[in-house]
Parts: C-alpha cells; structure tokens; sequence
C-alpha cells in the first residue's frame, strides 16, 4: 500500500454509526504496487500499480460490476489478511453542489461547479430553492453525506418528470425513509451507486492514461497529504471539514 484516502465512511465505523465485525482494516479508497502474486496469478506481477478493488462477485453484461455473496461467504474470505497471526476483515471488500461549508465552495468552483449554494442562507427547504433555480428541478443529483434527510432532499430536487437521483453517501445503519410513490410515479428515477458505477479493471486504467496525458488534474482533490502514523489527526481534518 502507498497511499489511501479518508473517507466519511470509514468514520461511520469508527462512530458506530455503520457496524462492521471486528477487528477490521479500514480504508477503502486505496492505491499501491503488488509486491508478490500467488500461483495461478497471470493479470498482475510484481511491481504491477493497482487501485484496491476486489473481484465482481455478480456480473451483468452492460451492468457496472456488484458484489453480491451471503453473509457466510463474506466471512469466509475478509478474514484473509492478518497480521502477526491475527485476522482482520477488509472493509467495503476494498474498493478504490450543495454544502454548509463556505470554505468548499472556492475549490469546488475551481474544479467545475457553476453554482456553490448553502442551505443556511435560505429559510425554505432546499430542494424548493434549487427547483427555483432549475425551473422545475435539476436533471440528477447525487447525495453524498449518508443523511437520510439530504437523500430525501436530492429526491425532492429532482424535476418530477425526468429528474434523476443517485445515492451515494453512506446512511448510518438501521435508518429507514418512508416516502410517498406518487414521488417516483411522475417520472422521477430514485437509485444508488457504489464505487462510481465502474467496471474496476477495465476502467480505472482509462482514467489513468487521461490522467498521465494531462486531460484532467486531480491535484485540486489532495487538501493533505499525512504519514500513517498522523491518521488520527487525518480524522479530524475530516470532522473540522478541512479535506
């Protein structure tokens, strides 16, 4: 491993907030260089660069790669790794404009937002600020926080016709919305997506070679760059909203 991003989610175990069994490795949004393969291994060999991202367990031709496995079977292999002995689960089976923080708001204009709104600034829900907006809702939104009161939110957002929403933040465990079908029966689409939509191997290296041909620059994404030993104060960048 070389380096690994902190994610919000990760925090949610830590909180308690999303119950994972113990002891566990966390840290999903991964990168490093194989050190060893075993036998049999021909997609990699030593020295090869990697994202963490295990295989696809359930496979749909024209469909983003899901791991789909019973519980049983999720034990069986996340405690392949160990140290000194002792075995550890993986977390997330490894994998890799809206905001109440005005300090956000300059770099996400920098990195492409045409618009940086604070609900805090508004006495009306949100969602009835940006349909306002957007004469009727926006075409997608995606919730990234895990609040089941911003998923609800990004729903609402959404032209009722053929607005689109996409959950991606993780919700705390043992939380449930209930919602009214007529939400969803004008046109709006109400879906998820984890790590991105992506089919991993065949597309991570794409972004890769955009990436060294310098269409694009991610340097923006980097607020802090820490030794593991510091991790801890890496979480509470993440809790003052400084990454």
């Amino acid at each position: 491993m070389v380096a690994v991003g902190i994610c919000r989610t990760d925090d949610h175990v830590v909180s308690g907030n999303l119950v994972t069994p113990l002891p566990v490795i966390l840290g999903h949004e991964a990168a490093g260089i194989v050190e060893s393969v075993g036998e049999g291994v021909t997609t990699v060999k030593p020295g090869t660069g990697y994202t963490l991202r295990e295989h696809a367990w359930f496979t749909i031709p024209g469909f983003p790669s899901l791991d789909e496995e019973t519980e049983a079977t999720r034990d069986k292999r996340a405690s392949r790794r160990s140290l000194r002995s002792q075995d550890f689960r993986g977390f997330l089976f490894p994998s890799l404009p809206v905001d109440i923080n005005k300090d956000k708001f300059a770099k996400a204009k920098e990195l492409g937002a045409t618009e940086c709104i604070n609900p805090q600034d508004y006495k009306k829900p949100i969602q009835e600020v940006l349909k306002e907006m957007t004469d009727g809702g926006v075409d997608f939104s995606l919730e990234v926080i895990g609040r089941l009161d911003t998923v609800m939110a990004s729903l609402l957002c959404c032209h009722e016709a053929c607005g689109t929403s996409v959950i991606v933040g993780v919700p705390p465990d043992s939380q449930n919305l209930s919602i009214n079908p007529m939400l969803l029966l004008t046109g709006r689409t109400w879906k998820g997506a984890v790590y991105g939509g992506f089919k991993s191997k065949e597309d991570i290296p794409k972004l890769v070679a955009d990436f060294m041909a310098k269409k694009f620059s991610l340097d923006a994404l980097i607020t802090h760059v820490l030794p593991f030993e510091k991790i801890n104060e890496g979480f509470d960048l993440l809790h003052s909203g400084k990454r």
